[in-house]
């Protein structure tokens, strides 16, 4: 005859439960298997940890496998309070079940707290934003430099010399005083709200306020870009080129190292060729 709806099955008191977990351990291992309360046990568990088990985003049948495990303990069949360890003992696995998850590791290395204690992983593709442009472990010598501005003695960083040198770079290789500085202080203003080097380029390269400020036509803009921060391709990423005049003073190179290296030389030349009075309002 079908149970009344509103009618709970007797081990949900704890003396019954316990009565009922030592008779299926004397039965044996098939006990478990065979015993149709056992399989109501199951359903039960399932039925009473399956909203517990999907706060921690799992099945309902995850969490009767970890009722199933602890029922078969000595711990819960001798326990005072038979549901109560099996209540426990289901949210600790289910709490590693989760970390697991995330973790992408195993149940039992998740219980450790030195492991635990890592953040979920995460794939390059789940954020809108890439994780070069957020994550300080891919902040460039540079950017950090310029970033900190002053040490605690309020007195010129290494950053300020640099710029002071890449103008001066600039003015060698023909370039009127008054551009080169603006220029340059422009540039670095921009790269040190930045998040890194390639950003400050885009943002740079595609920004026509430098044009009338300093007169001049973007391809001199583009020149001066180049030759500052560095060509953005990757293939010369690790050149002089790729780096720049700006990183290459930071990190120990002196004006005429700078002027010494064609690669940076002819592009700065190049420019300073082109510049025309009045060509950014051609």
């Amino acid at each position: 005859m079908k149970r009344p709806a509103d009618t709970r099955p007797p081990f949900t008191d704890s003396e019954v439960l316990r009565a009922t977990l030592h008779r299926l351990h004397s039965a044996g291992e098939q006990s478990w298997r065979d015993d149709p309360e056992a399989a109501e046990l199951m359903r039960y568990a399932m039925d009473k940890y399956g909203a517990l088990a999907r706060k921690h985003r799992l099945e309902p049948e995850e969490a009767a496998v970890a009722a199933f495990e602890v029922m078969r303990t000595r711990a819960a069949r001798d326990a005072c309070d038979p549901w109560a360890v099996v209540t426990r003992a289901v949210q600790v696995t289910l709490i590693a079940e989760e970390r697991a998850n995330g973790l992408l590791c195993s149940t039992h290395q998740a219980r450790r707290p030195q492991v635990s204690a890592h953040h979920d992983a995460e794939r390059f593709s789940d954020r809108d934003v890439a994780l070069i442009d957020y994550h300080p472990a891919f902040r460039d010598n540079l950017m950090t430099a310029l970033a900190d501005g002053l040490n605690e003695d309020n007195e010129p960083t290494n950053a300020f010399f640099a710029l002071d040198d890449t103008v001066e770079v600039f003015i060698e290789l023909g370039w009127p005083t008054e551009i080169a500085r603006s220029g340059v202080e422009y540039i670095c203003n921009r790269l040190g709200r930045s998040d890194n080097r390639q950003a400050a380029f885009e943002a740079l390269r595609r920004d026509r306020h430098p044009l009338a400020l300093l007169d001049i036509d973007q391809r001199a803009w583009l020149s001066m870009l180049r030759a500052v921060l560095g060509n953005q391709s990757s293939v010369r990423a690790k050149t002089n080129a790729g780096r720049g005049v700006l990183l290459l003073l930071l990190i120990g190179y002196d004006v005429d190292d700078v002027l010494d290296m064609p690669e940076i030389a002819r592009t700065i030349l190049a420019a300073a060729d082109a510049l025309v009075p009045g060509a950014s309002r051609v």
